[in-house]
């Protein structure tokens, strides 16, 4: 295999140095603040197996360039609306890359530094979707 020119680390590190990064506690304390938007990029499975962030929005990785953007097909109202948008993963590396990418578009975010792994060990609540029959 090839040598890589960059590795998925340096991506991640890069993005972090020119991004707002939000640590554990600081968003648990926002959790209720109605102007606040906490969105789960994580794969539905892992929400399924590890539980979210009640009140959180769960937006798939793959789609969230063209949820966030107006003249997209896709566009979600909920990212049209006025209010602080905090992005999140399960370690806080996809969020990184997600929230950089958001900047470069225009749209301002933030990210879960170290995203959902340490949510529940710092106090932060966790919901798990009532199982289908």
């Amino acid at each position: 295999m090839q040598k890589l020119k960059i590795s998925a680390a340096d991506l991640v590190s890069a993005a972090r140095a020119r991004i707002k990064e939000i640590e554990t506690p600081d968003l648990i304390a926002m959790i209720d603040d109605p102007d606040v938007v906490i969105v789960d990029i994580r794969d539905p499975r892992e929400r399924e197996r590890s539980g979210f962030i009640p009140g959180s929005y769960h937006a798939p990785r793959g789609m969230i360039e063209f949820w966030v953007d107006p003249e997209s097909p896709y566009f979600k109202d909920i990212f049209g609306q006025s209010k602080t948008f905090v992005f999140h993963c399960a370690s806080g590396w996809r969020s990184a890359l997600t929230v950089a990418q958001l900047q470069d578009m225009g749209f301002d975010a933030a990210h879960l530094r170290e995203g959902f792994s340490t949510w529940e060990k710092q106090g932060g609540p966790v919901a798990f979707a009532d199982k289908k029959d």
